[in-house]
């Protein structure tokens, strides 16, 4: 229905101020000299109750005047440009709605509109348009992304509209990218954190039970024949967690948007991929490397590194330079270290060369470590505190070695043994700091039984010594040493233990190597192997073993320890 010529339906009607005219006829009067009625609009649109112009999603019209009206406020008054970027920002997740069920109101987002990508669309021309008019703008932004932030609590729709919304930003406006990778693995570090492995696995194991049941029951009322479905209750995408759910929404966000910066037009563009990944790695920096247990946010640049070799080796070196530099905490150095062998053990995209150059790496700073402290001339004795990040490198150098031993041996048996003789690990398990006595008793087992079916170090005799002996010094912050049980205040950490979420994981799978058990083909006597092993050793290199079971770990009175010594002069050499 049409009025006048104008879209009754489509246009909202003139705008009124209480007790006088339209906007039009006041601002004809204030031309004319009459100032009363511009005097009542001005107080009006003073006070802070007012309904303010719902412009998103309205006509073409509408929004154009609406982001004429934005343009000239914020250029002639800058006062008002937070409160601006705040309404534009505000828009960027649904809008809330309450249902009522059975006399208790819900409020959350409202998932069923339809119109959310164009206006979505709108609010960030309307912040475009901002931006041209006051350059200084991405300074106020910041701080109110990071505020407007949705809740942990709000649904998965809520926060993934605001991630993806917030990482459209960086499109256009490029100079706080990292600041809104800050941002938004700070909140995801907070998802993380607060949803382990073992309990998404037991969520998900618990729903597959319950839908088994209900299918059995389902059938024995119908006297149905056919097959039972034995799938997860939910959809394939779907995670029984809700903490799970969230985290596995924001993943994948972040990852085809990780994938969507680095390829242009299905080709990999090397300067968007570095000036990524330098980003990415000031994130992992400051928020991922210091932060315990977590499971899948660091899995970023785990994918980001699988674009290029070079990515992957450049991050090799980057934690091979925090491990060996007695100017950082030992906290972050045993952390790398944990990273440095994970990443090479479960990488598939990290060739032999490459795993092959950080083994020399890593055994040449322990050798140098050894001779440190041999060269003082008393006995070193077994403190966790104290040599935390020889332990830890320690315990990467057999982690990596159980993952890749086999690919080592593959190309030429005689060489690969060699080269395994080569790394002269019976100086480092006979050492008087006695890394098989601090590892992780699961990892110590595997790579004692894989050093012995090869003949290359025999580590039982320290083992079953070890077994007979009281358990390692453990120095208390408060002061005095404490006898320790096979626990620590943050025990061993493998930032790449397997990944659980479903959607994002399909990214992530292709990439990863999983545990596979020894195959009773191989040569070399393997059933020794399997005699020598508990079936709980297997379970932990396969993720289902929870990381309470090991001693070395990031202590926090490890930051009051004095460094440990810094590492040879060897440069990290790149390969491939």
């Amino acid at each position: 229905m049409e009025m006048d010529g104008r879209d009754f339906l489509n246009t909202p009607p003139l705008k009124t101020v209480r007790f006088g005219c339209s906007v039009v006829e006041t601002l004809a009067k204030y031309k004319q000299g009459d100032l009363s009625d511009y005097e009542l609009l001005k107080h009006q649109l003073a006070n802070p109750d007012i309904k303010r112009l719902p412009w998103v999603g309205r006509s073409q019209a509408v929004v154009e005047a609406y982001m004429g009206f934005l343009s000239n406020l914020v250029s002639a008054q800058t006062v008002f440009l937070c409160a601006c970027l705040k309404m534009v920002v505000s828009h960027f997740s649904p809008k809330r709605v309450t249902v009522c069920e059975e006399g208790v109101e819900f409020s959350d987002s409202d998932d069923e509109d339809q119109n959310l990508p164009r206006n979505f669309n709108q609010c960030h021309q309307a912040l475009q348009l901002i931006t041209r008019y006051v350059p200084s703008t991405s300074h106020f932004l910041v701080p109110i992304l990071q505020n407007s932030f949705p809740f942990v609590q709000t649904s998965s729709r809520t926060q993934e509209c605001y991630v993806h919304n917030l990482l459209k930003v960086t499109v256009y406006i490029p100079t706080i990218r990292r600041d809104i990778l800050e941002i938004i693995i700070g909140q995801m570090l907070k998802l993380d954190v607060n949803a382990s492995r073992s309990e998404i696995e037991e969520a998900e194991e618990n729903a597959l039970q319950s839908q088994r049941a209900d299918n059995s029951t389902e059938a024995a009322l119908f006297d149905m024949d056919e097959d039972l479905p034995t799938g997860p209750p939910s959809s394939l995408g779907t995670m029984a967690h809700p903490v799970a759910e969230r985290l596995d929404s924001l993943m994948a966000v972040l990852l085809a948007y990780i994938k969507d910066v680095c390829y242009v037009n299905g080709t990999l563009h090397t300067d968007k991929t570095k000036e990524l990944y330098r980003d990415m790695l000031n994130v992992f920096d400051k928020l991922i490397l210091p932060t315990h247990a977590s499971c899948h946010i660091q899995y970023v640049i785990f994918y980001l590194c699988s674009f290029r070799l070079a990515l992957a080796e450049a991050f090799l070196e980057h934690l091979w330079k925090i491990l060996q530099s007695p100017s950082q905490p030992p906290v972050h150095r045993q952390a790398a270290a944990g990273y440095m062998g994970s990443f090479l053990a479960r990488a598939k995209f990290i060739p032999v060369l490459t795993v092959r150059a950080c083994l020399d790496l890593l055994i040449s700073w322990i050798q140098c470590y050894i001779d440190s402290q041999d060269s003082k001339g008393r006995q070193a004795c077994c403190d966790i505190n104290l040599h935390g990040p020889f332990y830890t490198a320690c315990q990467a150098v057999f982690y990596t070695l159980i993952f890749r031993h086999g690919a080592i041996l593959a190309g030429n048996m005689k060489t690969g043994l060699e080269y395994l003789q080569s790394l002269n690990l019976e100086r480092v398990v006979m050492c008087q700091m006695n890394p098989l006595k601090v590892c992780i008793p699961a990892v110590t087992n595997m790579f004692a039984a894989i050093t012995r079916k090869y003949q290359v170090v025999f580590c039982y005799t320290i083992i079953e010594r070890n077994n007979r002996q009281i358990l390692p010094v453990v120095r208390s912050s408060g002061g005095g040493d404490s006898v320790s049980n096979n626990t620590n205040p943050l025990d061993s950490f493998f930032p790449y233990d397997p990944y659980v979420l479903k959607r994002s994981g399909q990214l992530i799978e292709p990439l990863y190597q999983v545990w596979e058990k020894p195959a009773d083909s191989e040569p070399l006597a393997t059933k020794t192997v399997h005699q020598d092993l508990k079936e709980d050793d297997y379970d932990f290199l396969c993720g289902e073993m929870t990381q309470g079971d090991g001693i070395v770990g990031m202590t926090p009175s490890s930051l009051d320890s004095n460094p440990s010594t810094g590492s040879p002069p060897i440069s990290f050499q790149r390969h491939g």
